[in-house]
């Protein structure tokens, strides 16, 4: 089994940072992209970003310029630093790994159990 913990998220000030960080663990194999989605209340699950093994991201263009998506392969950790937060980043917040398991010949996709950004003052 993978596991994948976040850390992070709280209540912020519009215009303030958070970090947000996911650790895998467990029988992981190997990872393709490590990625982070939100829902707010009544809206569905959508991208906010993504980066590969290759060090390839993708951002969702809400997000560029104010949110930086890294990871640390030896940590099997992502991380998302959050700058120049507005009310409408407010949301659950998941942690996404895409990877193999050792023993298994397929990739999956694993998923934290989310962690709450709130931006109000």
């Amino acid at each position: 089994q993978v596991q994948l913990v976040e850390s992070g998220g709280g209540l912020v000030q519009p215009g303030g940072s958070l970090r947000l960080s996911c650790a895998a663990s467990g029988s992981i194999f190997s990872i393709n992209y490590m990625g982070w989605y939100r829902q707010a209340p009544g809206k569905q699950r959508e991208l906010v970003a993504v980066i590969t093994d290759a060090a390839n991201i993708n951002n969702a263009d809400s997000v560029k310029g104010r949110f930086t998506i890294s990871r640390d392969n030896a940590k099997n950790t992502v991380y998302l630093q959050m700058n120049s937060l507005k009310p409408e980043d407010t949301a659950v917040y998941y942690c996404n790994v895409h990877g193999r398991e050792r023993g298994i010949t397929w990739n999956s996709d694993y998923w934290g159990q989310g962690t709450q950004v709130t931006v109000s003052s």
